[in-house]
């Protein structure tokens, strides 16, 4: 499982909340460029669609690939009372065969995107990453040198935690607290409940790149 909040912020400000990243988190940021393609089910697959991403990590020296299999999200009155989303998520390596692979048994390629920018890894109450990334398109299938983007000046950001059955309380509200130090730069929400822009975010975003923001908190 694991908790999750969305947000985004005009590309013009995304440097002022890697500074603010930098001095809460205390680490160094991680380059993101990520490959990643959408595969829905055939009908020789059920009647029951499903969909699975497969994701190549194109920062690294060799790409590796990951499947990543994103479930449904907690229901009920509990999950109304948390203001962040909680769901189920498998993940798992795999060979650079595996989207032939997907292909043989019936999955066909739904769209694919390319994902630019950069993360913070950290512990704070729970293990946080935050990524901060821009959607790129592609005009040819898998020409990711091409890519251009899909929201130009709009950057999304994305706070994920894992959890389970018996903590995810504690770690929906260590990313609760944690997301209330980027409120002056970004609304944070359940994935889907996106609010769009802080309309204040310009004069905080002036602020600590004035005042270098650089301590850790």
């Amino acid at each position: 499982m694991e908790c999750v909040v969305q947000g985004i912020i005009e590309t013009q400000h995304v440097e002022a909340l890697e500074v603010l990243l930098q001095g809460l988190s205390g680490v160094p940021k991680e380059r993101v460029r990520v490959h990643e393609l959408c595969l829905k089910s055939g009908p020789n697959l059920g009647v029951v669609p499903s969909e699975v991403r497969l994701l190549c990590d194109l920062a690294q020296p060799t790409p590796s690939w990951t499947i990543r299999h994103v479930g449904g999200s907690m229901r009920g009155a509990g999950a109304e009372q948390i203001s962040v989303l909680v769901r189920t998520v498998v993940e798992s390596k795999a060979s650079k065969n595996v989207l032939h692979y997907f292909y043989t048994i019936g999955y066909k390629l739904d769209h694919e995107l390319l994902k630019i920018g950069f993360a913070f890894r950290f512990h704070r109450g729970a293990q946080i990453t935050v990524t901060v990334t821009s959607a790129n398109k592609m005009a040819k299938l898998h020409a990711t040198d091409e890519a251009v983007p899909v929201t130009p000046g709009i950057q999304l950001v994305e706070i994920t935690a894992p959890a389970a059955a018996d903590n995810y309380n504690d770690v929906a509200s260590a990313v609760t607290a944690f997301c209330e130090y980027l409120a002056p730069l970004l609304h944070l929400s359940k994935p889907g409940n996106t609010t769009g822009i802080v309309p204040t975010a310009g004069a905080a975003a002036a602020s600590l790149m004035s005042s270098g923001g650089g301590k850790t908190l």
